[in-house]
């Protein structure tokens, strides 16, 4: 895997780090963020989208994304839809 840092949450501790990358070989954004509460999991797994099941599938997961890291993820998916991202 050929990881490309973005980024990682400015205002992050020493014990929490939210972080954005680039798989470059996959071309897929990476995040890494903190677990939802339990009440926010069962919201997610519980809604409903035209043609797919409900809940959260194996393998997948929900992750919380700090709002001030809108801009890190938006460079993720530039650089992830460059021509220059082999």
């Amino acid at each position: 895997m050929s990881l490309l840092f973005i980024g990682i949450d400015p205002n992050t501790g020493d014990k929490q780090s939210p972080t954005v990358w680039v798989d470059q070989e996959r071309k897929e954004v990476v995040l890494q963020g903190w677990k939802p509460d339990l009440e926010l999991e069962a919201e997610c797994a519980a809604f409903e989208v035209p043609g797919h099941a409900s809940g959260i599938p194996e393998g997948e997961a929900v992750i919380r994304i700090p709002a001030r890291m809108v801009d890190m993820i938006r460079e993720a998916c530039d650089a992830v839809e460059r021509s220059d991202i082999r």
